[in-house]
């Protein structure tokens, strides 16, 4: 699987040649967080070249870690999903999120912003529960980026996967959402707060009032956003 090999029995060494590739464990990441289709990964993954995701993705089908199935709602489309060997490891990954998130200084981790990532990360774990029951388009626009990448919608059907658009795709928007992209990457990994960053004038809500009161609970956070930093 690798060019290389430390040449040892160990377990350990064994496992850290399959796994400690370039990109590979935030690649599990994304699969252990349900995407399953190419095209989805890359969205996760918006600084991973596709050509190096494919090779990726043999590696791991290689190793047992995942498999790839022809998918059920696109034909000639795959999808690729954990084996069991592939599931086990779900706690491994959780485990570097924790020790990243506890030990690693947020002011560096708030030097890597990506508005890209942000924006999946928060539609696949927004909360839809406290929006209204019909259609709820939420705009987010980030006044300092460059044109292709300032505005992003997320749309909200009762029953139907939420749905993330770099595109105005036409709907009259419930709620308009202005910050900087740290203000809101901060706020996403628990280092700031929605109340503080509206009371600050960093952040600026326009639109339905219910849908804007309730953002703390709607947006979701980060999975690892309630883990304390150590002093």
């Amino acid at each position: 699987m690798t060019q290389t090999t430390y040449g040892q029995f160990c377990p350990v060494a064994m496992a850290a040649e399959i796994l400690c590739t370039r990109w590979t464990v935030v690649l599990l990441r994304e699969l252990i967080a349900g995407s399953t289709r190419f095209n989805d990964l890359r969205r996760g993954l918006p600084r991973m070249s596709p050509a190096l995701l494919s090779q990726r993705l043999k590696e791991l089908e290689a190793a047992g870690i995942i498999h790839r199935l022809p998918s059920a709602r696109d034909s000639g489309a795959f999808d690729y999903r954990l084996t069991e060997a592939g599931k086990e490891l779900e706690p491994l990954v959780e485990a570097f999120g924790l020790w990243g998130q506890r030990w690693v200084d947020s002011e560096l981790s708030l030097q890597r912003l990506d508005v890209q990532l942000l924006m999946w990360d928060m539609r696949r774990n927004l909360d839809p529960r406290p929006l209204p029951e019909q259609r709820t388009v939420v705009q987010f626009r980030y006044p300092e980026l460059p044109a292709d990448r300032r505005a992003w919608w997320l749309m909200i059907e009762p029953g139907e996967e939420i749905d993330l658009c770099s595109v105005d795709p036409g709907f009259d928007v419930d709620l308009y959402v202005s910050t900087d992209l740290r203000t809101m990457t901060a706020i996403w990994m628990g280092h700031d707060t929605v109340v503080a960053a509206v009371e600050d004038e960093r952040l600026h809500l326009t639109g339905d009032r219910r849908i804007a009161a309730n953002m703390h609970t709607w947006l979701g956070l980060s999975p690892f956003a309630k883990v304390r930093q150590a002093a």
